[in-house]
């Protein structure tokens, strides 16, 4: 299957070097010119989490028109440039091309069918955890599932042959006609314990080390469940509050995305975790101080970034 990554950060990173050992003829694009010059160079890096290195040749590209018409697309770009991105991307699209979101918090999916349409339009989570270490070279920290599913349809024979796409690289993938449900309970996690490790610089263990931390994320998931409750979505608190504190203490040694983010002191995807659980609880009436409150913390570190100091 010919493959294109859009966003070859840490996450698009390890996607594309795994498809690429699954057989799949995968282009990374991305416009971090050196990390695409390395990577086109010397192959791309890829370190475990143990620290030891395998190397895998695939080609990178700058703009999607060096790469032409693929047969699937998968998004990793930041939230914000996600509209940009997939705009630039139209020399990758054919009759048949499909475009998988496995971006980080909720509405990506449908602003990428207001470009291509829905029909095109594949959406998913994943529990991979990766790290930039420099260009061209990315840690593989954390090993999870990824669960993808339509847009608007219920899991068909394209799915499925996306999913054996990803099974040749060693991925564990399922389909599922309910991704809404797991999208919205992965945000569950990200709403939790992004912003909350973010403002405090904590590894992902040391979250469930303190009572404050704790009390913050029960709140914070409180919330959470409410809005997607009252949007038919069934998330059950105890059983994400569950997921997400054994998550936590098997990741001690983990750096959240959000974390990373303020550490080079980019902009963070708050708008699409905590922020999207404060729209809908504005659109539904229902109040949501706790996450209001993150988006406004983060907002205002992220005026920070702006200073040289």
């Amino acid at each position: 299957m010919k493959i294109a990554i859009l966003g070859a950060g840490a996450m698009g990173s390890i996607f594309g070097a795994m498809l690429a050992e699954g057989g799949n003829q995968v282009t990374l694009i991305d416009v971090w010119r050196e990390a695409v010059n390395a990577i086109n160079a010397n192959g791309l890096q890829v370190d475990d989490k143990d620290g030891k290195t395998r190397t895998i040749k695939l080609r990178a590209v700058t703009s999607p028109a060096e790469a032409g018409a693929q047969d699937l697309v998968v998004v990793f770009v930041k939230a914000f440039h996600t509209e940009d991105a997939v705009r630039s991307a139209t020399p990758l699209l054919g009759a048949s091309t499909n475009i998988l979101s496995l971006q980080n918090g909720w509405g990506n999916a449908p602003k990428i069918a207001a470009i291509v349409g829905s029909d095109k339009v594949l959406m998913g989570v994943t529990y991979h955890s990766a790290t930039v270490l420099g260009p061209g070279h990315v840690q593989h920290a954390g090993w999870g599932k990824t669960i993808i599913g339509e847009l608007e349809a219920s899991a068909g024979a394209r799915l499925e042959r996306v999913a054996q796409a990803f099974r040749a690289g060693g991925m564990e993938v399922e389909t599922t006609p309910h991704i809404r449900k797991e999208i919205w309970s992965k945000l569950a996690l990200n709403v939790c314990t992004l912003p909350t490790a973010a403002l405090l610089r904590f590894y992902a263990g040391e979250l469930v080390q303190h009572d404050g931390t704790l009390r913050m994320m029960e709140n914070l998931l409180r919330e959470v469940v409410e809005v997607a409750n009252a949007q038919e979505i069934p998330l059950d608190y105890n059983e994400r509050w569950s997921a997400i504190t054994g998550l936590l203490e098997r990741a001690k040694g983990a750096r959240g995305s959000m974390v990373q983010d303020v550490e080079n002191r980019r902009r963070t995807e708050i708008d699409v975790i905590n922020g999207a659980v404060v729209n809908a609880g504005e659109r539904l009436g229902i109040p949501t101080p706790y996450n209001n409150t993150m988006v406004w913390m983060v907002k205002a570190l992220e005026e920070t970034f702006s200073n040289p100091q």
